[in-house]
């Protein structure tokens, strides 16, 4: 992993194939411990393409000035990642 928390990627090449290839980042909280969402795409080799957008939330541990993953979450599709947003929404407009 990165030193630095804009260094973090979940890029990631296999035998000269990026098969995991992000397409943005939000960093959601920072310091000691540290949470990034991302948006990725990942390769397909039967296509020989990469899928549709997939998300995933990752949450880091800065140890010895190195930040290592501790947990991921990812979304499965796009109608999940809409549940989400709906089930927020409403917890949030809830507690105004």
């Amino acid at each position: 992993m990165g030193s630095g928390i804009d260094e973090i990627t979940i890029n990631y090449e296999d035998e000269g194939v990026l098969v995991i290839k992000e397409m943005d980042k939000v960093i959601l909280s920072s310091g000691a411990w540290a949470t990034i969402i991302f948006k990725y795409r990942q390769w397909e080799r039967k296509n020989e393409d990469y899928g549709p957008d997939r998300f995933t939330i990752r949450r880091y541990r800065k140890i010895n000035d190195e930040y290592r993953q501790q947990g991921k979450f990812n979304i499965s599709s796009k109608d999940q990642a809409k549940k989400i947003i709906d089930a927020l929404q409403k917890w949030l407009s809830e507690s105004d």
